[in-house]
């Protein structure tokens, strides 16, 4: 059987239109060509939490490159050069073909570049020339990521060939995120005192935060100031004021990463570095008239559409949600997902844990990102279509729970972990739900936080059945205590009283504890207290009884439905015991008792108090009695 070729694609922020947009061009080249893909992805950067995204890029040190024929790195998604190099060392010793995008640092690894520089250098020369701007401001991205350094330096070199000044204050350093247009329009007002003739921005969605924060302050764009973004995003398109941006073939892109890294598998001669033009399209928020702006007709349907597919996904992660919170056991996890799997969309999902993840701590990842998931691994929950099965143990080396590597399968790996402490990670195939939908990663946390709290559940029974273990347990002695030995005792009775039975209570006190302990030590002391309470269990439970240690040295046993001669053969069997110990012990001192029993029929006017009390006064009878050698009397009431 020819081998099926498999790709690995490391990415951050699968949902976003960047993203989602060269992936689609992927998945396209996948389908047309019968390979495999498998996507990493992470949301790192979403939450503004630096233990959250150690457990968001945890995700990254699950893959085993050697696995995979070549590898596709969008490590320009990901704003944490800590993590990249991570990822850039991994998959260079893995010695695999591997694709970058618009990044020449790796001369090892070839290179999809969409020409940012140029067409950025168009937008700003087009402010300048045919609006008039001449103090002009610029919101960057990222200089760690090379699409946001050469946007940029584009600026700059623009801003220096027609003379204008550019200083500190007029630059905002964000990262990418909405919230930087913002963030960058209060510092500049804050700063400059007025604004400038334009804002220059390195991506589309701080231009139109830019653009909604001036509109909140009384400037009109672009009336007062033009805005220009970068990518022409859905949202810049249809926008007012529809926003000046660039256009990228972003799907072509993608398709030309499979297809450059495929002819490279196969052997093929191929050119370093692929280079595709970016195109500025000059519209409404610099004051143009963008001639391709959307049938009205059109754009309704459009966001009619998109409007019903997210109230539809919200409802969904509304009704797992409120169902997920009402999980109690693992299996209210798996039904649930099995109540969501058609909405999900896939072929295939499997829910990879750590093993023993209920019981054991998770890992905690460390800023190296040091073997953040354990050497095994399970997965409980495996659907594929109708078929419900799990996985007990896998190595997590091998990533699947089970052999996977289909032609034309779309794999996606997310991880799901509680803030810095990895859980696992989930696998959907061939779906379009994580770059389709913006719920993807509030599925994920739901999950994440589901797992983590069926961890706790888990944790805290256990932690109840253990001091429920302990208030009815003597610790020392391994056995039930006095609370402990009237709760099950009264238990006993009341089924004797039921029944007509009678009970047999014995009283056992040790001799001599207070030499051993004034004479060799408190913990021989112990010792021998430990070694005695071990004859009378194994006595009581050959009797069919319970035993106790009712106070420092006074134990208890109590046996339903006695016989006659039981007070004897109870009595008889503790000496037999406790002389064979002393055999075996060889201590310096004896192990000796004083016994007592009584036998009562068990009613309603008899409280089993009073037969223990019958019993302690048999036990002190003889022990006053008692000099050089043991006198026992036995007593049937």
């Amino acid at each position: 059987m020819e081998h099926i070729k498999h790709i690995a694609v490391v990415v951050a922020g699968i949902d976003e239109e960047y993203q989602s947009n060269i992936i689609n061009g992927m998945n396209r080249f996948v389908k047309e060509n019968g390979i495999c893909i498998s996507y990493f992805a992470a949301f790192g950067g979403m939450v503004n939490s630096q233990s959250f995204d150690r457990g968001e890029y945890s995700i990254y040190k699950l893959i085993n490159f050697s696995k995979f024929d070549g590898a596709i790195l969008l490590t320009n998604t990901i704003c944490d050069t800590v993590v990249t190099n991570i990822i850039v060392d991994t998959v260079m010793k893995a010695k695999i073909p591997t694709v970058v995008f618009d990044c020449d640092k790796y001369p090892d690894f070839y290179n999809i570049s969409i020409d940012n520089f140029t067409a950025m250098k168009k937008i700003v020369e087009h402010v300048i020339v045919d609006h008039g701007a001449k103090s002009i401001n610029y919101i960057s991205g990222p200089l760690s990521n090379p699409e946001a350094f050469s946007r940029y330096k584009a600026f700059l070199d623009v801003m220096d060939e027609y003379s204008l000044p550019v200083d500190n204050d007029m630059i905002y350093y964000g990262e990418f995120r909405s919230q930087d247009g913002r963030l960058a329009v209060e510092k500049f007002g804050d700063v400059c005192g007025s604004l400038p003739d334009a804002i220059i921005c390195a991506n589309d969605a701080m231009a139109l935060t830019a653009v909604t924060s001036l509109n909140k302050l009384g400037y009109k764009v672009p009336d007062d100031i033009i805005v220009t973004g970068f990518d022409y995003t859905y949202n810049a398109q249809n926008f007012s004021p529809s926003l000046t941006s660039v256009k990228r073939p972003l799907s072509t892109a993608g398709y030309k990463a499979c297809e450059l890294l495929f002819k490279v598998i196969r052997g093929d001669s191929v050119q370093k570095t692929v280079t595709l033009d970016a195109y500025p399209v000059f519209s409404e928020s610099c004051g143009c008239t963008n001639p391709n702006v959307q049938d009205l007709v059109e754009f309704k349907k459009r966001s009619y559409a998109k409007s019903q597919n997210t109230n539809t996904a919200i409802t969904m992660l509304n009704n797992l949600t409120a169902i997920l919170a009402e999980t109690k056991k693992e299996e209210d996890l798996y039904n649930a997902l099995d109540a969501f799997f058609e909405e999900l969309g896939c072929d295939k999902f499997a829910l990879c844990l750590a093993e023993d993840w209920v019981t054991n701590k998770p890992i905690v990842i460390n800023e190296t990102f040091e073997t953040p998931y354990t050497e095994f691994m399970t997965a409980p929950y495996i659907r594929e279509f109708e078929n419900v099965r799990n996985v007990d143990l896998f190595n997590s080396s091998q990533m699947f729970p089970e052999p996977e590597v289909k032609a034309g399968s779309i794999n996606y790996f997310l991880p799901i972990h509680y803030n810095d402490s990895t859980l696992g990670y989930y696998i959907m195939t061939n779906t379009d739900f994580p770059v389709s939908s913006l719920l993807c990663h509030s599925f994920t946390m739901s999950i994440s936080n589901t797992v983590e709290n069926l961890r706790k559940i888990s944790h805290l029974q256990q932690a109840n059945k253990e001091l429920d273990w302990l208030s009815s347990h003597d610790a020392l002695c391994d056995i039930l205590n006095r609370t402990g030995f009237i709760k099950k005792a009264d238990k006993i009775y009341k089924q004797c009283i039921a029944e007509n039975q009678r009970v047999m209570v014995t009283f056992i006190d040790m001799d001599g504890l207070k030499s051993i302990n004034d004479n060799y030590g408190h913990k021989e002391g112990d010792f021998a207290l430990k070694e005695l309470s071990r004859i009378i269990s194994k006595c009581s439970k050959l009797e069919n009884g319970i035993c106790a240690r009712f106070g420092g040295d006074e134990f208890l046993i109590m046996k339903p439905n006695p016989k006659d001669d039981d007070i004897d053969e109870i009595t008889r069997r503790i000496n037999v015991q406790i002389d064979n110990k002393n055999e075996i012990l060889n201590r310096p001192y004896k192990l000796s008792a004083s016994i007592g029993s009584s036998i009562s029929d068990a009613s309603e006017d008899i409280t089993l108090n009073s037969i223990i009390s019958k019993a302690d006064k048999k036990m002190y009878s003889i022990k006053a009695k008692k000099k050089d050698s043991r006198a026992n009397i036995n007593v049937i009431e």
